[in-house]
């Protein structure tokens, strides 16, 4: 089968098309053909650095994925061949979604929402379940409280923006100025040009962050925060750090890694299934321009998702 490979780690020129032996599923285990593969920061991240688990090793790119299921493996009841299906199987072990077959734990995928291509849902469940664990799981925003989304038209940050307006939060996002409608046309009540305001003025009395940028992002949010409030993570392993300086104030903050999850496939199913949620795709390129997608992605410059066309 074709795959994008990596002899070293380096920029986006290091990807390439490779040939290798399709996989086979084993025991709780699918075979998937992959019709879309959805691209995110871990994959730039892990191409040219190896990652947490593999550092100064290439490996497998790619989680994202919305495909059809071709075989299962023993025991697997859940799915027949021929089932769509979608998902972000064994992070942080690598998946290899960059390619033209995958073979992922039954229960890491669920059924493709019926009113998505499969594009769409290639590019929903790294930054859809980034959403859904970092609001709900851990921050478990409730109707009434304000929440404050940072990098808003981002691939996390425009699903995070609709989840929180689903379960009843004001939200406030920012983003480049020319990014503003995209934004409150998916609900934020307030926008905050970054380039041109300070946001720990123009964001008050806030109950939770979502920190996509990291670096001076996480400590300034702080400052934003009423009693008890929290700031979430997702920019960087050195955020957890955050923690201490936020519990001496009173306040929590911490880092958080995207898990596997069937049952959060599910929930953004129904938000999907109800109109509550929907996924903006910026680009799509064939597997073959991988390399383009990551420079495209590394640029900011796009609102929502990138996805590869593979199938």
């Amino acid at each position: 089968m074709r795959a994008i490979g990596q002899d070293v780690l380096g920029g986006p020129e290091v990807l390439k098309i490779v040939e290798i032996d399709r996989p086979e599923p084993r025991p709780g285990e699918i075979l998937v053909r992959v019709h879309a593969a959805g691209v995110n920061p871990t994959d730039w991240w892990h191409r040219a650095t190896g990652g947490l688990l593999t550092p100064g090793r290439p490996v497998p790119l790619g989680w994202d994925v919305s495909g059809t299921v071709e075989t299962v493996g023993l025991g697997v009841t859940m799915y027949e061949a021929g089932d769509e299906v979608f998902g972000m199987p064994r992070l942080p072990e690598p998946a290899g979604a960059y390619a033209e077959f995958l073979t992922a734990p039954a229960r890491h995928l669920a059924r493709k929402p019926a009113g998505l291509t499969h594009v769409e849902a290639a590019a929903l469940p790294v930054a859809g379940l980034t959403a859904w664990q970092c609001l709900v799981d851990t921050a478990r925003v409730a109707e009434g409280q304000r929440v404050l989304i940072h990098a808003a038209a981002g691939g996390v940050g425009h699903l995070a923006v609709q989840i929180a307006k689903a379960r009843g939060a004001y939200v406030i996002g920012t983003a480049s100025a020319e990014k503003h409608d995209f934004v409150r046309d998916l609900g934020a009540d307030e926008v905050i040009d970054y380039r041109t305001t300070d946001f720990v003025t123009a964001a008050r009395d806030i109950d939770v962050v979502l920190d996509a940028v990291g670096g001076e992002y996480g400590p300034r949010s702080l400052k934003t925060l009423r009693s008890g409030g929290r700031v979430v993570s997702i920019a960087s392993p050195a955020e957890a750090a955050l923690a201490d300086t936020a519990a001496g104030l009173g306040l929590r903050a911490g880092f958080t890694i995207v898990e596997p999850d069937h049952g959060g496939l599910n929930a953004l199913t129904a938000l999907v299934e109800s109109g509550h949620l929907r996924v903006a795709v910026d680009a799509v390129l064939p597997l073959e321009e991988a390399a383009k997608a990551h420079e495209l992605g590394e640029s900011g410059r796009t609102k929502g998702k990138i996805v590869l066309a593979v199938a």
